[in-house]
């Protein structure tokens, strides 16, 4: 049985990591595609909407892909979860519902309208066109991360007499603090991934001197936005996020820290290796008293360790969770060091000429999706080992009858399909972007004169 649990889990890890590769980017894009729309009403405006076609298509190829990756772990809370789903499915299904139902059909009527209908309607129509495209996609979010935040932080329930949950008010369970402070980090995270993407196709389009004046706005948004959105990221939304961990999960943050033993004026370890059989951080390198205010605002408040928590209640992988914690952090002082760098360049007027930032913002593009995915695990790793936090451990969700032998098979299976499908779509934006943003403006030009 431990085996089959390892897989299911293993399984579910995969499909979701492989899916959110791709909503990851639709979702901030939708965000920066209004935005772009927006400054296409302003005089000479035209550049932004040839910039927002370009984009529009790189939504679609995401947006299709995520599709196809995404179904599958639905299915998976029947498949491979069928414990879990008969004990939460009352109280879950209703977001997992509502994602289908209004954002995802919300989400993709408008994009087909935005990709073919723009010749149909007029500019407003349009411009309204990408900001239902913007609700779709973020009220597709908000359910999902409301789905997830239950089972962080599990309120409106009531336990029913076969002993399943049933949702007792509705409200409380939509509207969950963790759901909206997880929302916000998490939504926030997806700009600051797609403005690296799009800065780093503007540097990639300089360095190789085409679509220059795309390029530029490719750049400027891209690194404006970028700056903006990687420190919202880290404070306030990832400063709210870190506090109701330190108060709703503690023995999440101990591990995530690597941290045993409890104590006020705690220190923030910055780099260490956790040493889980002895019970100790190795070669620490410490900030004095970050770590209490950080989680409770003051240098005296106590830090609990591990060793204050039955071991059966730790996190089952200390040591991935700490490396992913720490992965996901400093991977976001990075990434706002790049963007502020950026930006001053930007000002100054040197970025288009600073050949080395421009490579540093082209290389630089895998760092969100790093650091995205390092968060995700930090997230579900720091919940186990409950399924639903404190209610519902992971044990007892999978389904009894799928032994490891099928649930290593159709692992096996996805990660064929996967491959096939990340060739195809790396084709698909290769070749997106090999035609660049304004194919058709040499053809105007040349009609005009």
């Amino acid at each position: 049985m431990g085996d089959a649990l390892f897989l299911h889990r293993l399984q579910f890890a995969f499909t979701l990591i492989y899916h959110y590769l791709f909503p990851v980017l639709t979702m901030g894009l939708a965000f920066l595609i209004v935005v772009m729309k927006a400054l296409s009403f302003r005089n000479g405006g035209e550049r932004w909407n040839e910039a927002a076609r370009f984009w529009i298509r790189i939504f679609g190829i995401n947006f299709a892909v995520g599709v196809v990756t995404g179904i599958p772990m639905e299915f998976q809370f029947g498949t491979n979860w069928a414990r879990f789903s008969r004990y939460a499915g009352n109280v879950i299904g209703h977001t997992l519902a509502m994602e289908g139902v209004f954002a995802f059909f919300l989400e993709s009527s408008f994009l087909s309208v935005l990709v073919f209908g723009e010749k149909r309607l007029s500019r407003a129509g349009h411009f309204a066109a990408a900001i239902a495209l913007f609700v779709g996609s973020w009220l597709s979010g908000y359910f999902i991360i409301a789905t997830n935040a239950f089972m962080q932080h599990p309120v409106g329930h009531r336990v029913a007499a076969d002993g399943s949950l049933v949702l007792a008010d509705f409200k409380a369970f939509l509207f969950n603090p963790w759901a909206i402070a997880q929302y916000a980090h998490n939504m926030i995270s997806t700009v600051v991934t797609a403005s690296f993407v799009m800065a780093a196709l503007g540097a990639f389009y300089l360095l190789q001197g085409k679509h220059l004046e795309q390029a530029r706005l490719f750049l400027k948004l891209g690194t404006t936005a970028g700056l903006i959105s990687s420190v919202l990221v880290a404070f306030p939304t990832g400063d709210r996020q870190a506090k109701l961990v330190a108060r709703h999960q503690p023995v999440a943050l101990a591990a995530m820290e690597g941290r045993f033993e409890s104590g006020a004026r705690a220190g923030l370890n910055m780099i260490g290796q956790p040493n889980v059989r002895e019970r100790r951080l190795d070669n620490p390198i410490t900030v004095p008293l970050a770590l209490s205010v950080l989680a409770f605002g003051h240098t005296a408040s106590e830090v609990q360790g591990l060793n204050a928590f039955p071991e059966r209640d730790w996190p089952d992988n200390i040591e991935l969770l700490y490396y992913a914690f720490h992965i996901m952090a400093g991977l976001g002082t990075i990434l706002i060091a790049i963007m502020a760098a950026a930006c001053l360049l930007e000002w100054m007027g040197r970025l288009e000429r600073t050949g080395p930032m421009l490579w540093v913002l082209m290389l630089a593009f895998p760092f969100p999706y790093i650091a995205v995915i390092a968060g995700w695990v930090t997230t579900e790793l720091g919940r186990q080992p409950w399924l639903v936090y404190g209610l519902f451990r992971t044990a007892q969700g999978s389904s009894p009858t799928v032994h490891g032998g099928t649930a290593l098979f159709t692992l096996l299976g996805f990660c064929g399909l996967y491959l096939v499908l990340g060739v195809l779509f790396l084709f698909l934006v290769a070749r997106e972007i090999g035609h660049g943003p304004s194919p058709a403006t040499p053809r105007r030009e040349e009609a005009h004169a």
